[in-house]
């Protein structure tokens, strides 16, 4: 079961950074227009020229909030790292979905005001399942003692 814990969170370090790249909406400001692909990358770009403060912040959820927390998990599988860091590890996971939660708030906020269009895509369900795989592997190895 170790094993498995330990080749699930390094197949995460992969799987993050093409769920940064994948297309988490097309959005399209009135039908007759072109759908737009936004992913976490294309979002965080566009959030630098508006709001440099909400782009740290979004930044440090997207990005380095669950990437850390799963060089952590690895370092700790390999006994490099001491097991009373994993509440430590556990919060930087909760971060990474509070990320999750604000685009989905955005999509619901988006679909709300009826101006244009928003369709969800591939890359928002896989940014999901790398969070909620994350923290079923962090919990595990909080189980495993």
């Amino acid at each position: 079961m170790k094993a498995a814990l330990t080749y699930a969170n390094l197949a995460l370090l992969v799987l993050f950074p093409v769920a940064w790249f994948a297309p988490l909406m097309r959005a399209g400001f009135l039908p007759l227009f072109g759908m737009s692909e936004i992913s976490v990358i294309s979002g965080l770009q566009a959030l630098w020229d508006s709001d440099v403060f909400l782009a740290l912040l979004v930044t440090a959820f997207a990005l380095f909030a669950p990437y850390l927390k799963t060089i952590g998990l690895a370092l700790l599988h390999f006994g490099l790292l001491d097991r009373r860091t994993l509440p430590a590890l556990a919060w930087l996971g909760k971060l990474a979905m509070a990320d999750v939660f604000l685009i989905a708030l955005y999509i619901v906020a988006a679909k709300g005001i009826g101006v244009g269009r928003v369709e969800i895509a591939w890359g928002l369900y896989l940014f999901t399942a790398c969070i909620l795989a994350s923290l079923a592997t962090s919990a595990l190895t909080a189980r495993k003692g």
